[in-house]
């Protein structure tokens, strides 16, 4: 320890006594620091007794932490961590600038804080020159032990990559990774302290500069097998502090560093450190073995010892060489990769990601190979990874689009290669199997071309989907070929019992539902033996299968058969049954000849069976009756889960015209059949009012001398002719109106000019009498001539009224 021990650490300014580090308690006066390793990598022995005697940490269990610093050599390190835990480390001499801090030095924390402090030596020393080796392992073994590691570095190293020893952290992170990162179930906390930032740039600008760093060291690391996907964020947290020139800026230097202390010992502040997450799980009294373990291992682990100058050489050059032989291969390859992401096959793709391939391969072996054969080695094998991981994506887009279109292609075609084959013999499997073998054979065809030798992937995976992809469309077109077979028997045995409902529902008896049902049998039991024949096709083998198409089958035919049976009680459908019915009974005796109803026939009787009779078709039309049916179990409710599927409510379907709507049918029925009864009964009426015989005889007693007159005259005969010819058209075009109006019109016409004739001879005999007659005379006949009007030849009611009075006349 030297000289140093007796060096004093400087208070904290004017920010408040309250603030200012209190020595160790456990120290009584004296130094607390140990060299846990020295500069010639040796582990201390005395590791243990410092934790029980001097920092009294052995007792803490799990409740104690453990801080390292890492940095560039004479970047403030020590200096910072006595700031921030009140340590005594040893500081530079400004003076001098030369190396303080050799090997790996720890204290705790003074305020009684249960922190163990790890100063470890400063990277990139003069006094080691090229000699990189124990700053790599120091600090490989600080970020295995430590919870935080507080990266110390100036404002002007950001951006930098070996000034900010970027290139040291991807060297010590990649081999923690490999040592440790399978096993550790803990992160660390990378706290970036930038120190003497006197600059404009914001402290979030410099964050993520470095953060971009971070990850592109992340991304940049050879990560051993199983951890080829871990993500930065699973194993370190990243935070950032900054601090103002210590000398420029003392005042603001001591503020801001009792603020970030503040981070390591409120654990009540949302900015403190410690969290669970970074615990290493190891109690106190066990620490200084764990550490020494981890240090052993770091230093003679030979299987993964760190790289040397030419090892680094060696990765530099075939990086660069991977890189330029990428270019190639890449422009090869991404003139195909639009087509093939467009859902196009490209031809000829496997012939090009092999030539591609090769000569990449080819370009880094002449050039790779000269370098460290170790190193060349490894990073061929990353290349090849390259490659293959870029033509295994390429070929996998490739295959998709083959899938997709296999899928599609056997779909298709099976449904037409089923379609023709229906008419004849061949089975489900033959048809199918066909297309599946033409599909299967195109697509492994294009799998062999996609094939690089020597990769490690392959397209196995892919034969097998294929391989369930077109089993899943055989299913479907399996159910689909049994769903178009239901349709089309269901077609056919509709067009049988339209026609069976129809001619038994228009012509009732007592055995009408006997032939509905009868019908229903043989409609059925033909479609069955068609599904049999079917199912036996499809290869529908199934014994549940096939009883669940055949429950299908019937309920659908029962189902089209109840459909007819509704159309054909609809409400004006029944009520014409009913009124052919009744006119059957009423206007049409048993030999079905029309009915003359005479005085001395009982119309009210007939009336009366006849109605009755109609009306009686009613309820039977009401409710299907099954009783007839061969194939329907009795009672038909015993027909649901063995006859119909479960579920199907035949009872429902039974019912055709409900209780309410039989006594509206009923009334409806009654009115027509009461209009019917009344034109029977006026026909009966008109056939009584006849002219008596003895009116006509004298009749033509007295008229005899009339007629021999009329007879014998031709003027008179033919004048008579002309007015019964002209009444008879007249009566029969309904035109005795319209002729009427005519006449009168004529007449008015006559008068009019009557009464001019007079008036002008008047005047001539008194011209001035009456001077304005002749314009009074003319207003009348305007006024008379516009009354004068034409009905059209279809008004019906004057007509109406017309023919009757000329009915009543003549």
């Amino acid at each position: 320890m030297g000289a140093a021990d007796n060096q004093q650490v400087p208070e904290l300014g004017n920010a408040g006594s309250h603030a200012v580090p209190r020595p160790n308690k456990f120290s009584s006066g004296k130094l607390t620091r140990l060299q846990m390793v020295d500069d010639e990598q040796r582990f201390s022995d005395k590791l243990s007794e410092y934790m029980q005697q001097r920092w009294g940490l052995a007792d803490a269990g799990f409740d104690y932490n453990v801080v390292a610093v890492f940095g560039s050599q004479s970047t403030g390190k020590s200096t910072l961590l006595n700031r921030l835990f009140g340590t005594r480390f040893d500081v530079m001499d400004e003076g001098q600038r030369q190396q303080t801090t050799r090997g790996i030095w720890a204290d705790r924390g003074t305020d009684a804080m249960p922190v163990l402090i790890l100063d470890v030596e400063g990277t990139d020393g003069r006094e080691r020159g090229e000699n990189q080796d124990f700053e790599r392992k120091s600090a490989l073994f600080s970020l295995a032990v430590a919870e935080v590691l507080l990266v110390n570095m100036w404002e002007t190293m950001v951006g930098l990559y070996n000034g900010a020893n970027m290139g040291l952290l991807k060297t010590v992170m990649e081999v923690n990774l490999q040592l440790f990162g399978g096993s550790q179930g803990s992160k660390t906390l990378l706290h970036f302290v930038i120190r003497d930032h006197v600059s404009s740039t914001p402290l979030a600008n410099l964050a993520k500069t470095l953060r971009i760093d971070m990850d592109r060291i992340w991304m940049g690391l050879n990560k051993p097998e199983g951890l080829e996907d871990a993500k930065l964020g699973d194993y370190f947290d990243l935070k950032f502090s900054s601090l103002p020139h210590k000398l420029l800026q003392p005042e603001n230097f001591e503020q801001a560093a009792l603020a970030l202390r503040s981070q390591f010992v409120d654990a009540k502040s949302s900015e403190y450190v410690f969290q669970p997450e970074y615990k290493r799980r190891v109690p106190a009294d066990g620490f200084p073995r764990y550490a020494e373990a981890v240090w052993e291992k770091v230093v003679s682990n030979k299987d993964l010892d760190l790289p040397t100058q030419q090892e680094l050489l060696a990765q530099y050059r075939c990086d660069e060489i991977a890189a330029a032989a990428l270019i190639p291969f890449r422009a090869a390859i991404d003139a195909l990769r639009p087509r093939v992401r467009e859902g196009e096959i490209v031809q000829g793709l496997g012939e090009v990601a092999r030539t591609a391939r090769s000569q990449a391969l080819g370009a880094f072996d002449d050039q790779a190979a000269r370098y460290h054969s170790e190193v060349y080695a490894k990073k061929r094998s990353a290349f090849v990874q390259t490659l293959d991981g870029e033509l295994h994506a390429l070929a996998l887009n490739q295959v998709k689009n083959a899938l997709s279109q296999a899928a599609d292609t056997f779909s298709s075609q099976s449904h037409k290669a089923l379609e023709k084959a229906e008419s004849s013999d061949r089975s489900f499997s033959v048809v199918v199997g066909a297309v599946r073998k033409r599909v299967s054979t195109w697509f492994n065809d294009l799998v062999d071309s996609l094939t690089i030798e020597g990769a490690e992937w392959t397209l196995a995976a892919e034969v097998k989907q294929l391989e369930a992809m077109l089993d899943t469309i055989t299913a479907k077109l399996r159910e689909a070929e049994m769903e178009r077979a239901l349709k089309q028997l269901r077609r056919q045995a509709q067009d049988t019992l339209s026609e069976v409902v129809a001619d038994r529902l228009n012509n009732p008896d007592e055995a009408m539902w006997s032939g509905v049902m009868a019908g229903f049998d043989a409609a059925n039991t033909e479609a069955e033996q068609q599904l049999r024949r079917r199912m036996d096709m499809a290869e529908v083998y199934g014994g549940e299968q096939r009883s669940k198409l055949q429950r299908a089958l019937r309920s659908g035919v029962w189902e089209d058969m109840v459909r007819a049976l509704k159309e054909e009680v609809a409400d004006q459908m029944v009520l014409l049954k009913l009124r052919s019915k009744l006119e059957d009974r009423f206007r049409y005796d048993e030999a079905g000849l029309p009915r003359v109803w005479r005085p001395s026939d009982d119309i009210d009787a007939q009336f009366a069976q006849a109605r009755s009779a109609a009306q009686a078709l009613l309820p039977l039309f009401s409710r299907i009756d099954t009783s007839a049916s061969s194939t329907l179990p009795q009672p038909v409710s015993a027909a649901v889960g063995t006859f119909f599927p479960p579920g199907f409510d035949v009872e429902r379907s039974l019912v055709l015209i409900s209780a309410s709507r039989q006594r509206e049918l009923g009334k409806r029925f009654g009115r027509e059949a009461d209009a019917l009864y009344l034109e029977a009964k006026r026909a009966m009426v008109t056939t009584q009012n006849h002219v008596p015989v003895w009116v006509m005889v004298l009749l033509v007693l007295l008229g005899w001398n009339e007629a021999m007159t009329i007879l014998f005259n031709p003027l008179y005969l033919v004048l008579t002719a002309l007015i019964a010819g002209s009444a008879f058209v007249l009566h029969n075009l309904r035109l005795w109106g319209p002729a009427v109006r005519a006449v009168g019109g004529l007449v008015n016409v006559a008068n009019d000019h009557v009464h001019e004739l007079l008036v002008e001879a008047v005047n001539r005999t008194d011209p001035g009498r009456n001077r304005d007659a002749p314009a009074e005379g003319r207003s009348r006949r305007q006024a008379r001539s516009e009354e004068i009007e034409m009905d059209p030849l279809g008004d019906s009611s004057k007509d109406s009224s017309v023919s009757r009075s000329s009915n009543s006349s003549h």
